[in-house]
């Protein structure tokens, strides 16, 4: 039977086992389809997020859908997508990808190891002196600093186990005008890790998302600069799990993951 429709992938980002980290759709397009047809698309894969890669010249346009709305800068889908890039379309390997985004240029690089390593812009979170209600009493968290970054509130808990009970309401969590929240700490023993996080994104349709590698833009600035310390250790603490390692250069956060293929097909 000849091959129909557009290459798609789904991708666990942020891990180096199926069925773990965060699972990310990626399609790959040779022309331009409607705004429509891609949100339909991601609503569809339920995924958290869905990529739209499409080749323009020496770099690739990239969109991010979740199943409700556009976002604007996505992590885990954006390291799926080069994971395809490189893995399933042929991609050169020891060629840095470059992504035309609405949050502009993000870079990827294939490390020696075999971690992919993302170029994104930094996210320094400010304090928040009087945070909303709805963060306060929804959190379930007792909170040692609220801060709010370009898209979502930073919310620093007691310790990593706080982090783990955490029963958010995500009814009032939707309400907040923001795309979500990030819960953090920092890392302990169980974790292995220097910082912790849990991530919740009502809003957008995201009750908690399994990885969120955009976080990790306001994370690692927070964190290297409480810590001293350039480079960190991450792992989000949800039910799936992920890990991740961040470090800030300037005015840019390098995140560095990787990514496992556990379907391939075709979107009409």
């Amino acid at each position: 039977m000849a091959r129909v429709g557009h290459p798609c992938f789904i991708v666990d980002a942020f891990t180096d086992r199926a069925f773990s980290g965060n699972p990310a759709g990626v399609v790959l397009l040779e022309d331009v389809r409607s705004d429509a047809w891609m949100q339909a698309v991601a609503a569809e894969l339920r995924h958290s997020e869905t990529a739209f890669v499409r080749p323009t010249g020496a770099t690739y346009a990239l969109r991010w859908f979740a199943p409700l709305a556009e976002v604007d800068l996505c992590g885990h889908a954006t390291l799926a997508a080069a994971h395809v890039l490189w893995a399933e379309a042929g991609a050169p390997t020891d060629v840095p990808l470059r992504f035309e985004t609405r949050s502009g240029t993000l870079g990827c690089t294939r490390e020696r190891d075999g971690v992919l390593q993302l170029d994104f812009p930094i996210d320094v979170p400010q304090t928040v002196d009087d945070p909303p209600d709805a963060l306060v009493h929804g959190a379930g968290v007792a909170a040692l600093r609220v801060l709010r970054g370009r898209f979502d509130y930073l919310v620093e808990a007691r310790s990593a186990d706080d982090v783990r009970a955490a029963r958010p309401d995500l009814a009032a969590l939707a309400t907040l005008d923001a795309r979500g929240v990030c819960m953090t700490a920092a890392g302990d023993a169980q974790s292995d890790a220097d910082v912790v996080s849990r991530f919740f994104a009502p809003a957008i349709g995201i009750d908690e998302d399994p990885v969120t590698g955009s976080a990790h833009c306001m994370l690692a600035p927070y964190w290297s600069a409480r810590l001293g310390r350039e480079e960190l250790r991450a792992a989000q603490l949800s039910a799936r799990g992920g890990r991740l390692r961040m470090r800030v250069e300037g005015e840019r956060v390098l995140l560095g993951g990787r990514a496992v293929t556990v379907l391939r097909g075709h979107v009409d």
